[in-house]
């Protein structure tokens, strides 16, 4: 339920739809195969890896097509990667599109998804979880627990507070990530599409050259 959140134009779960869309076609006109494997309260659609264009409106027409959660419920991002585990046969390149908040204990199924597959952690977030505007008094909402909690965000200490929780989170996280061994993919609610792809690409060929320099060097 996280997901669906933005401050701005765009929640994270339409910047991730647009970035499936853009990646899955640029993928498909090289002629690889893609496949998907869609979380909400669990693990709820497999779609097997299939090639061509057909295939990317396919995909989309689950992601669009996908009902709001009815309840609150805290993601357990393990249940997605160990789907992925254990569905994903060949070896491939895999993209968990993801806000990582969720409850704890997927970083080493993450780790064990890393050591058979090439892995990608596309992570969505905006810039209201990481910094808090004065607005007063305000009711907030945790979309995984449904709680409800009144705010003073006029309270220069409780902004500066949520800021450092904010970035101690962040770097928990990006510390996570890397130890998981996969390469990590920011993608911001106000985005421009075009340049996170770009990121990607240039992620992708740094990530060929460290490759090509240790086969040279051993």
């Amino acid at each position: 339920a996280s997901v669906d959140f933005g401050s701005g134009g765009l929640r994270k779960n339409e910047v991730a739809r647009d970035f499936v869309a853009a990646l899955g076609r640029m993928l498909t006109r090289e002629g690889n195969r893609i496949g998907a494997i869609l979380y909400g309260s669990q693990v709820d659609a497999v779609l097997p890896a299939r090639g061509g264009r057909l295939q990317v409106l396919h995909l989309l027409q689950h992601l669009l097509n996908r009902k709001p959660q009815q309840q609150p419920y805290a993601t357990q991002l393990d249940k997605l990667l160990q789907a992925a585990a254990q569905s994903i046969r060949r070896r491939s390149t895999v993209f968990v599109v993801s806000d990582f908040i969720s409850e704890p204990g997927w970083e080493r199924t993450l780790g064990q998804l890393a050591q058979r597959h090439d892995v990608v952690a596309v992570r969505l977030f905006d810039p209201l979880e990481l910094q808090l505007p004065d607005l007063g008094l305000v009711p907030m909402r945790d979309a995984e627990t449904g709680d409800y909690l009144m705010v003073d965000t006029h309270d220069r200490r409780f902004r500066q507070r949520f800021s450092e929780l904010a970035a101690q989170r962040e770097l928990s996280l990006r510390q996570s990530l890397a130890r998981s061994g996969v390469d990590a993919l920011e993608l911001r609610t106000d985005d421009e599409l075009i340049e996170a792809l770009m990121r990607f690409c240039r992620l992708r060929l740094q990530r060929l050259r460290g490759r090509a320099t240790l086969a040279a060097a051993t």
